[in-house]
Parts: C-alpha cells; sequence; structure tokens
C-alpha cells in the first residue's frame, strides 16, 4: 500500500509547481468537482427526506468534508494572505452551530472540552477577518464588482459575502420563513460549497455578464425551487383528474391544492388529512373538506382518532395535503442553476427598461 504521506506530499508539490497560466484549467477542474460533490450531496438528501422526512445532521458533516479539501485546494493553488484562510475558517464556524449548537462561556468555564476548541475556533475566525478588514481596507466591494480588486482581495470578500448569507439563512429559519431545519442546513451548506459565483461553472453565463450584482448561488438555488414548486398545483390537478376525483365545482377547487388519496393508505403516506366529519343539528354526520392544513402535526394517537372517524362513516377516498420537503425541490433546481446561473439575471432584464 503507498505510503500516504508521500502521496499527500507528491499531490501538494505537483499543485506548488503548477504555473500561473495553468489557474484557469484548475479553476474549471475545482468548479466541475464541486458541481459533482453537489449533486451527489443533494441527491442523497433528497431521496432520503422524502422517505423519511427526517434528516441526521451527520450527512452534512460528512459532506462537509470534500468542501474542505477543495477549498484547501483552491487556497494553495492561489496563496492568499494567511487572513483569507482564518476568513474561510469563519464560514465553517458560523455554520457549525446548526449541526453542533453554539458554544457558551459557562460551559467552557466548567471544563467542556467541546465547547473549549469552538470558542477557540470562533476567536481566531473572528481575529481572520478583523486581520483581513485591516488588510483590505482600501478595496471596496465595488472594486470587487467591476473587477478591480486583487485576487486575494476578491476571495476575502466573497467569504464576508458567503459570511451574511449565512446570516440571512440562519435569521429566515428562525424566524420560520424557512420551516424545515434540514432545509435550512441544505443552504448553508450550499453556501459552503459555493461562497461566490466563481465557484460555480455556469453553462450559458451571457445573462449573468450583463449585470454587475447577484443573488448568492445558494438563494438563486433556493429560488430555482421555488419556481419547480409552483408546477405542483397542476400536477396535483392532472393526477387528480386521471384518478376520476373531480366531479363537480368543490372537487376543482381541492383539486389544484391537494390529493385524493384511498383512506386506506394516510397511514403510509406523509400528508395531513383535509377531510373530516361534522355533525349536522338533524343529528347527521356529514363528510367536510378543509381547505388548509393543521397548523401543527398531530400526534399519532390524534391521527388514528381521525381516521376512525372517517371509517365509520364510511368513507374510502379522501383530500390530502402532502407534505413536500423542500430538498425535493433543490436537487433539480440544480440544473437550471447551472445552465442559466442567477435566475434575477434573466428575469431583471424583461422587467426593467
Amino acid at each position: 500500500m503507498p505510503n500516504t504521506s508521500f502521496l499527500s506530499w507528491a499531490v501538494f508539490k505537483v499543485i506548488g509547481d503548477v504555473d500561473t497560466s495553468m489557474d484557469a484549467d484548475a479553476e474549471s477542474i475545482l468548479g466541475w468537482a464541486r458541481m459533482g460533490v453537489l449533486i451527489l450531496c443533494m441527491g442523497w438528501a433528497a431521496w432520503f427526506d422524502h422517505k423519511e422526512r427526517r434528516f441526521s445532521n451527520e450527512h452534512w458533516m460528512v459532506w462537509t468534508k470534500p468542501i474542505v479539501f477543495i477549498w484547501s485546494l483552491d487556497l494553495l493553488i492561489g496563496g492568499p494572505h494567511w487572513s483569507v484562510w482564518l476568513t474561510a475558517s469563519a464560514l465553517l464556524a458560523y455554520a457549525s452551530g446548526s449541526v453542533i449548537g453554539r458554544p457558551t462561556m459557562r460551559d467552557a468555564r466548567q471544563g467542556n472540552r467541546m465547547d473549549q476548541i469552538v470558542l477557540l475556533w470562533y476567536f481566531l475566525s473572528a481575529f481572520g477577518i478583523i486581520a483581513g478588514a485591516l488588510r483590505f481596507i482600501e478595496v471596496s466591494p465595488l472594486d470587487v464588482l467591476v473587477g478591480e480588486a486583487t485576487m486575494e482581495a476578491t476571495l476575502w470578500w466573497s467569504y464576508i459575502g458567503a459570511l451574511f448569507t449565512l446570516f440571512v439563512i440562519d435569521l429566515a429559519w428562525r424566524f420560520r420563513f424557512i420551516h424545515g431545519g434540514a432545509d435550512a442546513k441544505a443552504l448553508m451548506w450550499v453556501t459552503l460549497l459555493f461562497p461566490s459565483w466563481a465557484e460555480v461553472p455556469v453553462y450559458s453565463d451571457t445573462a449573468m455578464s450583463e449585470i454587475v450584482l447577484h443573488l448568492p448561488p445558494s438563494l438563486s438555488l433556493l429560488i430555482w425551487g421555488g419556481f419547480l414548486f409552483v408546477l405542483i398545483p397542476i400536477i396535483l390537478l392532472l393526477r387528480n383528474i386521471a384518478t376520476g376525483s373531480v366531479r363537480n365545482i368543490s372537487d376543482i377547487f381541492m383539486a389544484w391544492m391537494s390529493l385524493s388519496v384511498p383512506l386506506a393508505s394516510v397511514r403510509e403516506r406523509h400528508v395531513w388529512i383535509l377531510s373530516d366529519t361534522m355533525d349536522m343539528p338533524s343529528g347527521e354526520t356529514v363528510l367536510i373538506h378543509k381547505k388548509r392544513a393543521p397548523r401543527r402535526t398531530p400526534t399519532d394517537e390524534e391521527m388514528n382518532d381521525h381516521i376512525k372517524r372517517l371509517e365509520e362513516i364510511g368513507a374510502e377516498r379522501i383530500w390530502v395535503s402532502l407534505k413536500l420537503p423542500l430538498l425535493l425541490f433543490l436537487f433539480p433546481a440544480i440544473l437550471p442553476l447551472w445552465l442559466i446561473g442567477d435566475p434575477m439575471a434573466s428575469i431583471l432584464p424583461l422587467i426593467l427598461p
């Protein structure tokens, strides 16, 4: 078996000897490596989230390792100032809080080794940001946007922009604009993988080249996923028509926002039940259909009682609202992200004169 230390030395030796004329090729290789990691990680996440609706933090921890490796190669090729390295570390430090939690001074004083290490990590990262700010104080974000900044300054500012993106995603999750914790972690992970558009191998960047300011890649992926979500009502309507569930005007209203399924299959599905029973003043029990899903997910006991009520009045098919995970839409959104890039770059020229 080959000596791993020798192989590591050989790899870094080759990287160190790469001529500057090969920088473009190196960027292209690393860009496609990032895209490959994105497809594998998000594909696995989408499939698992679709099947289980629960997701382990370990997934994001495992798939962060190739990000660190690619980052290391990228930084070794560029050879930036140490403050850029520590600023990159700040991205990992901030994102780590979503999977391992935030350290506290109280636990650190009580001897919690993990909290002590993470707090030291925070301190070094903050020191790197401050050192970078002092080093690149004369370079503005506008200089970066118009291409008048050095490689070091551009890289540092891209990490600062990514850090702000992580903060926005974290804030959106805490205020429930992004409901699922796994969805927020996925977007944070994408931000680490693609801190800026310089790392994304966009197939056709014609539209993006016409404007200077772009949305971050992770938020662009979210918007593309949102566009795909718009197709859901059409798909639901077609499925309900195919099963013969649309018989009257009321059914048409339900058909584009919910799905008609056999009552016997409800326990096997990830859904909210919209159909229920109602006792009329005459003493008759009738079947009704709500337009909105419940604000909270019912317990197993409440679900069983609900199904029992429906069985007692002889309901065979009922209307349900699907629990659609965002990850299921982020995965196919990778395709327009690669083909077009920032969706706003294509939309804004159509809106603005």
